[in-house]
């Protein structure tokens, strides 16, 4: 049998992207706009507050990830403000338990991060850039617990403000609401 070229082209499509749904380029900019908006505001105040506060970190780098969930994908369950927040925290603080216990990078890091997963399956705050908030712990070889409330849950708790505020004033539904 003879498949023509167009066939072929539409069986691999999965395989580069063809299973994402279509989105509008209005909703589109929108996810956009509001990641930089909120990104700018988020980075703008908490440099604000580190500057206040004495601290050079300010920012978390999974920050650019947390964004695309809670203004790309506002509904999913891994964008709301439980599991940004709660999910980033928790994740830092296993981050810099696991660095100052085990002194090998190699070792701490795959550590590190299954542990943080594991906690946040059982505190139901499952959110993937905080996977990487342990790693980064590890990475930069932290090991004050202070890194783990600023800036990872004011970074976090300041990113859920700007995406609530950005989704309800564009007319989406941001955090989701019991029914």
């Amino acid at each position: 049998m003879r498949h023509t070229f167009r066939f072929w082209i539409k069986r691999c499509s999965f395989y580069l992207g063809g299973d994402q749904p279509p989105v509008s380029w209005t909703e589109r900019f929108r996810a956009c706009g509001g990641a930089l908006i909120g990104l700018l505001l988020v980075l703008s105040f908490a440099k604000f507050l580190g500057e206040l506060s004495g601290i050079d970190e300010w920012l978390i780098a999974s920050l650019g990830a947390s964004a695309l969930l809670v203004f790309a994908l506002p509904s999913s369950p891994m964008a709301q403000p439980w599991a940004v927040i709660a999910g980033n925290t928790l994740s830092a603080l296993v981050g810099i338990s696991v660095t100052i216990v085990i002194q090998n990078p190699m070792l701490a890091m795959p550590i590190a991060a299954s542990l943080a997963i594991l906690g946040m399956f059982t505190l139901r705050c499952l959110h993937p850039p905080a996977a990487a908030v342990a790693l980064i712990a590890v990475l930069g070889n932290v090991i004050h617990y202070r890194y783990a409330f600023f800036p990872v849950m004011i970074d976090s708790i300041l990113l859920v403000i700007a995406g609530a505020i950005y989704s309800n004033v564009t007319g989406r539904s941001y955090p989701n609401r019991l029914q």
